[in-house]
């Protein structure tokens, strides 16, 4: 067995890959100062190992020392941006001015941009698969699609960009209803889902996936030819009430169902899509009572971070992993399937397959 898959908690199936990327909510919380597929094949958990990094990427940039650890996003594997706007513990914008920086070699070396209003009175930083996007309140949005080089300034509304990177279908906010993205705005669709509590829509290729919760149980709707007739699908209820229900597609395309509880820190519901027409409840047997953050990551597998560390549902069981993450990490899946777990001091890039990752830990200081 090679060090690879030593790494793996459970022994999988592997299926073949399938070109594909997965998007979530383009908002990640910052850190502290955002179609069916088989079930694999699980044995039982390997024995505890001690779990570290292939890399690390330690990286100095011309930052003067009172300024603290910057925010970080990135798009890919090897596209990202970090934004120093934090000075002696006071919040973005309030301290200092903002410090702008990209790398296109995950994190190897790192370019300073001209940030385009650098004193404001807050600051925020939005990497989107195709756009850098900046928020410099009270001035507005700055959108960058040629690598922070020039800037484009709106006012009001989200820029599109990152509207754009929601998905071809989302849910209109303020509306309760399905839109198509047509590249320059949210048209409703002419047939809308019948779904209680619409709050969340997604597409990963024919089919199309409209969700919501009400009176704390799920229901979702399912298209095939665009919007123009939905299935109202079940979703197996087995008690816990759902606050909020999201779609998420792993990046194979096997499409999911998160049931967020009313305390969101509970460790959500979960349901698969078994297709045509209907959702299959996913078990995690000895899962912890929290859970911060999960992401699908394909064939049946999703990964957990919680208050005691970081584990995996398969088969219907919870498994503890050796991942080298820990339960400061906020997770998520970039465009190209890299796992990304951001935390308060750090960014950890998983590149890879399924539960087989080569984990880079990325660390960017100032002089």
């Amino acid at each position: 067995m090679n060090r690879r898959t030593a790494r793996s908690v459970t022994a999988l199936l592997f299926l073949p890959a399938l070109a594909a990327c997965s998007i979530g909510d383009v908002r990640r919380p910052p850190p502290n100062w955002a179609s069916a597929s088989p079930r694999p094949v699980v044995t039982a958990p390997a024995p505890p190992r001690a779990a570290g990094f292939d890399e690390v990427r330690h990286v100095r940039v011309a930052v003067p020392p009172r300024y603290d650890r910057p925010y970080v996003e990135f798009v890919d594997a090897a596209h990202g941006y970090a934004l120093f706007a934090a000075c002696d513990g006071v919040p973005p914008g309030r301290g200092c001015a903002a410090l702008l920086f990209a790398t296109v070699d995950g994190g190897r070396s790192w370019r300073a941009l001209r940030h385009p209003r650098p004193v404001a009175q807050d600051q925020q930083l939005y990497a989107v698969p195709g756009a850098l996007v900046l928020l410099a309140e009270p001035y507005g949005w700055y959108t960058s699609t040629d690598g922070g080089v020039t800037f484009t300034h709106t006012t009001g509304a989200e820029p599109l960009p990152l509207v754009a990177a929601r998905g071809d279908y989302q849910v209109i906010e303020g509306r309760g209803e399905v839109g198509e993205w047509d590249g320059r705005r949210l048209r409703p669709l002419t047939v809308q889902p019948s779904v209680p509590g619409l709050n969340t829509a997604g597409r990963y290729g024919d089919l199309i996936v409209a969700a919501g919760a009400a009176a704390g149980r799920p229901y979702a709707a399912v298209s095939g030819d665009r919007g123009r007739h939905w299935l109202r699908t079940p979703v197996p209820f087995s008690g816990g009430e759902v606050g909020v229900l999201r779609v998420a597609f792993a990046p194979d395309g096997a499409g999911w169902l998160i049931g967020e509880r009313p305390d969101r820190t509970d460790f959500p519901a979960l349901w698969r899509f078994v297709g045509p027409r209907s959702w299959e409840p996913e078990p995690a047997v000895g899962h912890p009572a929290q859970a911060r953050s999960v992401a699908p990551i394909g064939v049946g597998l999703m990964a957990v971070i919680g208050p005691d560390g970081v584990g995996m549902v398969a088969g219907g069981r919870y498994y503890h992993l050796d991942w080298p993450l820990t339960a400061e990490h906020y997770l998520t899946v970039l465009a190209d399937g890299t796992i990304a777990a951001f935390g308060p001091d750090d960014v950890i890039l998983g590149t890879g397959w399924t539960a087989n990752r080569r984990w880079i830990k990325l660390i960017l200081d100032g002089d």
